[in-house]
């Protein structure tokens, strides 16, 4: 499954999803058809053929929940620290300017804890903490220094 914001889901929600599993197992050993069972816990009828395929081979204990794909590879703890790190600014880490990039975090990250991501991958962390991108509302072009000759004062040159 795919989401649209990336990092899959919180612990909190995939509880909540296993709790439904658990619900449509109960029902089907009373032997209710699936799209009763669907249309009650409101979810498809494919999910609930899949659930119940599951329960035939495992019974109740093959729908509870794994768990995340992986463990994440900075702790809070560490996600902590990196909120302070980017705090400083990407000036204080050797960047000219004030912008910070995905890979730029990623080099921040690798310096600090030693740990490599992917751009994709710091991507799907900063989301998952709350982090959102940022498009500025003009074009830099549009903030070109007067008295300066095109080359200097703008990004084109």
């Amino acid at each position: 499954m795919r989401y649209a914001q990336g990092g899959g889901l919180s612990d909190e929600r995939r509880r909540f999803r296993e709790v439904i599993r658990l619900r449509a197992a109960e029902r089907f050993d009373a032997g209710e058809p699936s799209s009763a069972i669907a249309n009650e816990l409101r979810v498809s009828v494919r999910s609930v053929q899949r659930w119940r395929r599951t329960w035939d081979k495992g019974g109740p204990r093959a729908l509870r929940s794994t768990g995340s794909a992986s463990p994440p590879r900075l702790c809070e703890a560490q996600f902590v620290q990196l909120e302070a790190e980017l705090a400083k600014g990407p000036v204080a880490h050797g960047w000219p300017d004030q912008r910070w990039t995905l890979s730029r975090i990623k080099t921040v990250i690798g310096r600090r804890f030693h740990k490599s991501y992917t751009l994709q991958g710091v991507r799907k962390l900063v989301i998952r903490h709350g982090f959102s991108c940022q498009i500025p509302a003009r074009h830099a072009a549009a903030a070109r220094l007067p008295g300066l000759p095109p080359a200097l004062g703008s990004p084109e040159g």
